[in-house]
């Protein structure tokens, strides 16, 4: 048998399923052209069991975020169609403050804040409407908070300049391109992993969990994308690529990525994406999922990880799991390659 490198991290990944801490987990390691992936564990374990098997799509929630919104917004800023620094009242007039931009909102620095009463029971046009009537929180351009609302606003910009829904755009301008073939934001339930056993929705399968894409639909930038572990390594393949052209954005741009964009440049976040540094102080991309899915690619050592689980099955909350995945990534960063 081959010798599995990134030993620890592996032993730990086998551990999330062993220990029941998820139902199953596929995973993915890629190191200078060498792939190592499992699937192991199960789909789903209530109402009854069902093992995992390969080739099936996870709900990936907020990788959306980075495989399709940022990078539609890569597209755009390299045809010279908007700026990192535009002001968001640029594209959206109705926006309510005229001092946030662009990176204000990739890099969740807009302190975008404020109740919305019933969010969950508002329609799309509504709910829309509600985000509208937010604020700016004192920490604007201070602090990372992470929030969604940025993220979808974002995906209105695209909107508003491609006339059509974000996911159309995401699937038509990345997706598509990259040949990400078995990505899509409308999955057969068939082809997929369960997520949780909600009130009102019972099991969740083939539709997507987060409540505002719930009820936003082809609207929603922040989540909504249903993938598989093969998918996540070729996109992961195309963002690590040092010399082959890259079809829908330049490598010049990607290794923009890899720094830090907050307003100043001390906050630990890129374009859509967080930053990890392993050791030797090398940034690393990194995001996660709500769902249970996370990813981490470094450029400079061609590495990446891809974790996708159903940690939110049968219910939630899950902390265990938010513990396990840190530990994870720490023993990942540390290493990677090895």
């Amino acid at each position: 048998m081959k010798k599995l490198f990134n030993q620890k991290t592996t032993a730990l990944l086998h551990q999330l399923a062993a220990s029941g801490i998820v139902p199953g987990v596929s995973y993915a390691m890629l190191h200078q052209g060498q792939l190592q992936a499992e699937v192991f564990g199960n789909k789903e374990i209530e109402p009854v069991v069902k093992p995992l098997t390969a080739g099936l799509k996870y709900d990936v929630a907020s990788l959306t975020k980075v495989v399709g919104t940022t990078t539609v917004l890569l597209q755009l800023v390299q045809a010279q169609q908007i700026n990192w620094d535009d002001p968001v009242q640029k594209y959206l007039p109705r926006f309510f403050d005229t001092r946030v931009t662009l990176r204000h909102l990739l890099t969740h620095t807009a302190a975008i804040t404020g109740y919305i009463p019933r969010r969950n029971e508002l329609s799309a046009p509504q709910l829309l409407e509600a985000f509208y009537h937010l604020q700016i929180g004192e920490w604007f351009g201070k602090k990372v908070v992470y929030t969604d609302i940025g993220l979808i606003f974002l995906g209105l910009i695209i909107e508003h300049l491609y006339q059509q829904p974000v996911q159309k755009v995401i699937t038509e301008k990345v997706l598509q391109p990259l040949g990400l073939n078995e990505s899509t934001f409308q999955p057969q339930a068939t082809e997929c992993v369960p997520t949780e056993i909600k009130p009102g929705r019972g099991l969740i399968c083939g539709v997507v969990h987060d409540p505002k894409a719930f009820i936003l639909g082809q609207q929603c930038a922040s989540a909504g994308l249903f993938t598989t572990l093969h998918d996540l390594v070729k996109f992961s393949q195309w963002m690590l690529a040092k010399e082959q052209p890259h079809p829908l954005v330049s490598a010049k741009l990607i290794d923009q990525l890899f720094f830090d964009q907050t307003p100043t440049h001390t906050l630990g976040r890129s374009f859509g994406w967080d930053l990890r540094y392993d050791p030797q102080g090398n940034a690393c991309l990194y995001h996660t999922g709500y769902t249970g899915t996370f990813m981490l690619l470094d450029k400079k050592g061609q590495n990446a990880l891809i974790v996708l689980t159903n940690r939110v099955h049968p219910h939630t909350p899950n902390d265990e799991f938010l513990r396990k995945r840190d530990e994870i990534v720490a023993a990942y960063l540390s290493e990677k390659g090895l």
